[in-house]
């Protein structure tokens, strides 16, 4: 890359999306990228459309079996070729204002960008409880990040990953919308999916799993009042109630395996 240049080259960075069964989402999530990027689909085997419509709307498809979040996204980094790389899920769209500050990032002195992603739930965006600017890093160098898991509920489950950067990290305006739960439905599938995949890289007995229930009002308290999830409605107190349930959950699921 020119040392003078001021601005990040959409040439210069690949934009990879990893996709499964994800048919309704993939066109929106590509056409919210910047014009000029490339544009790498790692596909896991897709049963749909995904894979044409990726080709479709010009995106390189890989096809890849299912290995894990942590494993996918390791490997895909891999294929990127370009400096930068800019990772999305195919439930994830670029608001136009952070479509438009990627493309004015300065493309010295920082070696990663953040975006504030905020998740919808039932077709509207939350305020409050975690779900809303969130700051998350997925614009960076592809040489100068790592990727850690973070399971919500300790333990070794490769879930919840998180790209870090070696070096200095800026933010950009603007939104990342996270549309991952159109209905309860979908958010129930992806609870159940999850805290069976944490379950499996914790250690539990009855005492860790009673204590886990013990502070899910406590955690129910502090997500409802102490983050404001009182501010989004019936949204929010679903939500809170969830989230307190989620580490009670694990531990009674991988409880159950021991058996």
């Amino acid at each position: 890359m020119d040392p003078a240049q001021t601005t990040l080259d959409p040439t210069q960075i690949t934009a990879v999306v990893l996709t499964k069964d994800e048919a309704s989402n993939i066109v929106a999530c590509l056409r919210s990228l910047p014009s000029g990027v490339r544009v790498l689909v790692v596909d896991a085997e897709s049963s749909d459309a995904t894979r044409t419509l990726a080709e479709d709307a010009g995106a390189c498809v890989v096809v890849r079996s299912w290995e894990g979040f942590v494993a996918a996204r390791r490997a895909a980094l891999t294929m990127v070729e370009t400096p930068w790389a800019l990772f999305l899920d195919a439930d994830e769209r670029l608001g136009p204002a952070l479509r438009g500050a990627v493309l004015a990032a300065p493309a010295n002195g920082a070696v990663g960008y953040e975006m504030l992603r905020t998740t919808e739930f039932c077709g509207r965006p939350m305020h409050c409880a975690g779900w809303a600017e969130e700051p998350v890093l997925r614009l960076f160098r592809r040489e100068r990040v790592r990727l850690e898991a973070r399971p919500a509920a300790g333990g070794a489950a490769e879930l919840h990953e998180r790209w870090i950067a070696d070096g200095p990290v800026g933010r950009l305006v603007g939104c990342l919308e996270h549309r991952s739960y159109p209905t309860i439905a979908d958010y129930r599938r992806k609870f159940a999916r999850y805290t069976s995949i944490e379950a499996g890289g914790v250690t539990s007995s009855p005492s860790r799993a009673l204590a886990a229930a013990a502070i899910t009002v406590v955690r129910l308290g502090w997500l409802y009042l102490g983050r404001g999830g009182w501010r989004d409605g019936w949204r929010g107190a679903y939500v809170c109630l969830m989230s307190a349930l989620y580490p009670a959950v694990v531990q009674f699921r991988a409880l159950r395996r021991l058996r």
